[in-house]
């Protein structure tokens, strides 16, 4: 019976220049079908996380497997292992601008469908499928570097989705984005799930976290991994969320004196977010 690990991590560190820290002896398992929700304050290292699960950047110490072959820089040299892995694993970063290059979203969804030496027919119905599902077929001729955040982010996702892959890395999908298209993403990103995908999400948005994931891997300001489990048992624990620097704290005047408690966002479970 084939194993259903997808990633292994092991005493995984990572340094900037080798001298600043961005992660620290992380020990990981994810399993296939998993939906997670890297959770951290700004500088704890789920972005860099993001990218070594990427293999896009390579630990300075530990080891990282997917689907138990070791991910370390020479493997990407060969034709094969890259085809295999690249094919497998799609990343959706936070700066849309980072990924979108090509001349109009036509192009940009077909992009990453050309390399994989599709036929021609399946090519052009991956094509259509997934700009309907993004909601930018009438979008396919304009060049993404004019377009609003929102739209680029349906392209960028667009164009990763149409590769099917079995894992999907999510940096701060709803960054910047103005409620409608924030709550549409939201809801693509949850449907997902029933596609069988393993969906990895970085987020600092703990309102949303609970509709995108099942499984919460919190990151301190130490870069370190301080909690792992249950998504609802993050969020029900206020003081570790305040002491994680997740939790806005909001001061206001009664009588003369400053009072400061912990804000409470809305939920994202209303019944008419969906008609936004």
């Amino acid at each position: 019976m084939a194993s259903d690990i997808v990633y292994e991590l092991k005493g995984v560190s990572y340094s900037y220049m080798g001298r600043f820290s961005a992660l620290d002896k992380i020990d990981l398992t994810i399993h296939r079908g998993e939906r997670i929700a890297l959770l951290g304050a700004n500088g704890s290292g789920k972005s860099t996380l993001l990218m070594i699960l990427a293999a896009l950047i390579f630990p300075d110490a530990g080891s990282t497997k997917f689907l138990d072959k070791e991910l370390i820089e020479d493997s990407f040299k060969e034709d094969s292992f890259r085809r295999f892995f690249r094919s497998r694993v799609g990343i959706v970063f936070q700066n849309s601008d980072i990924q979108l290059f090509n001349s109009s979203v036509e192009e940009e969804v077909s992009f990453g469908l050309l390399q994989l030496d599709l036929p021609k027919e399946e090519i052009s119905a991956r094509l259509e499928k997934y700009m309907a599902l993004m909601n930018i077929a009438h979008l396919r001729d304009r060049n993404p570097q004019y377009m609003s955040i929102g739209e680029k982010k349906r392209v960028a996702i667009a164009s990763i989705l149409a590769m099917e892959p079995e894992v999907m890395l999510l940096d701060e999908p709803s960054a910047n984005l103005d409620p409608r298209t924030s709550r549409q993403l939201i809801n693509i990103i949850s449907g997902l799930r029933e596609k069988g995908y393993t969906i990895i999400t970085s987020t600092q948005d703990i309102h949303i976290a609970h509709e995108i994931a099942d499984r919460a891997i919190v990151l301190s300001e130490e870069k370190r991994i301080v909690q792992d489990t249950n998504i609802y048992d993050v969020l029900q624990d206020k003081s570790f969320l305040e002491r994680h620097n997740l939790a806005h704290i909001h001061a206001h005047k009664h009588d003369g004196k400053v009072h400061v408690h912990p804000h409470e966002h809305p939920s994202h479970d209303h019944p008419h977010t969906d008609n936004l």
